[in-house]
C-alpha cells in the first residue's frame, strides 16, 4: 500500500464511519457479519432493520457481482447489535487492497470488536459434499497481496500474531451451537486464491497437498485487517461445489449460487445462536 492508499484507508474508514453513524442512532454494533455469493439472505433475519446503500456510504462502491448486494444491514440479531455487510469487495474486481478492507476498518472504528466473516467455497476434502458448512479453523494466503503492505495505518499492528487468526474461543461456541441444534459442522482450512477463475485440476491437487480442505476467493484480507485492528474473528465457508478435477460436473458461479441459497438457511440459524449465546459484552445501545 503506497503512502496516498494509506491515507485513503485512514480517511476513507472515518469518513465511512460518520456516514454510517448517522443512520444508526441509538445502535452500536459491536459484532459485524460479511456474507459471501448466495449468503445474503442471511441479512433477513436481522430485526428493526436500518438499511444503507453502498451509494451513501464514502469510499464504497457498488458490488458488480451476481449473488452480491449493496448494502449494509444494522439491527438485531440474537438479542444482540450487529451489522451486516451484503456484499463484499473482491480484490479480482480490480479494487484495491484499501478499498477490498476498507469496511473491516470501518467498523472497527464503529466500535466492532468481533467480525463473522462467510464465504462460498470449492470443496477438497473427500468426505465434503456441496452444502456442507466448515468452520475455518485457519487460512492460506495465496493471494499475494496483502492490505497491510505499505505504511502501517495508525492503530493497526505492524505485525499481527496470525498463529490464531479465527478466534479459539469464539470456534468452541460456534461447535457448541452446532451441538445443541443438531447440526453439521466441519472443520477445516481455507485457501484464499485471486480469482476469478476456477483453479485447474492440478492446483487443486496442490492446494490438498498444502493442507487446504476449501478454497475460495474472498476472506483472507478482512482477516488479516481485523486481526491488525485487535478484532476477534469467526469464519464459516459453505462447500457450494466440488473442487475441479473432483466431480464430472463443470464449475459455474451459478451453481455456487444455487447452493449457497440452500445451504444460508442452516448458516443463519446456526449465527444467530452463536450471537445470542455469547457473553462477550456486545451492548446494543449507548
Amino acid at each position: 500500500m503506497s503512502s496516498v492508499s494509506r491515507v485513503e484507508a485512514e480517511r476513507g474508514s472515518e469518513a465511512a464511519a460518520t456516514a454510517i453513524e448517522r443512520h444508526l442512532g441509538r445502535l452500536t454494533p459491536r459484532i459485524a457479519l460479511v456474507l459471501g455469493s448466495g449468503l445474503g439472505t442471511l441479512a433477513d433475519g436481522v430485526r428493526d432493520a436500518v438499511r444503507i446503500p453502498y451509494g451513501g456510504i464514502p469510499g464504497f462502491p457498488e458490488t458488480g457481482i451476481a449473488g452480491h448486494g449493496s448494502e449494509l444491514v444494522a439491527g438485531e440479531l440474537g438479542s444482540k447489535s450487529v451489522i451486516v455487510q451484503r456484499g463484499r469487495f473482491h480484490l479480482y474486481e480490480g479494487h484495491p487492497p484499501f478499498v477490498v478492507s476498507l469496511p473491516v476498518r470501518t467498523f472497527h472504528r464503529l466500535g466492532v470488536r468481533i467480525l463473522i466473516v462467510t464465504n462460498a467455497a470449492g470443496g477438497l476434502r473427500p468426505t465434503f459434499q456441496p452444502g456442507t458448512l466448515m468452520l475455518i479453523a485457519d487460512h492460506i494466503n495465496l493471494m499475494w497481496r496483502s492490505p497491510l503492505a505499505g505504511p502501517v495505518v495508525p492503530g493497526e499492528e505492524r505485525f499481527p500474531d496470525m498463529s490464531d487468526p479465527y478466534d479459539p474461543a469464539l470456534r468452541l461456541a460456534a461447535r457448541a451451537a452446532a451441538l445443541r441444534h443438531h447440526m453439521a459442522l466441519e472443520e477445516g482450512v481455507y485457501a484464499g486464491l485471486l480469482g476469478p477463475s476456477y483453479e485447474t485440476p492440478a492446483e487443486i491437487r496442490m492446494l490438498a497437498r498444502m493442507g487446504a480442505d476449501a478454497v475460495g476467493m474472498s476472506t483472507v484480507p478482512e482477516v488479516i485487517v481485523a486481526r491488525a485492528c485487535g478484532m476477534r474473528v469467526l469464519g464459516f465457508s459453505v462447500i457450494t461445489n466440488l473442487a475441479a478435477g473432483l466431480s464430472s460436473q463443470p464449475l459455474s458461479h451459478e451453481e455456487v449460487l444455487a447452493t449457497g441459497k440452500r445451504a444460508a438457511t442452516d448458516l443463519a440459524s446456526l449465527i444467530e445462536a452463536i450471537v445470542r449465546a455469547w457473553d462477550g459484552g456486545c451492548a446494543q445501545t449507548k
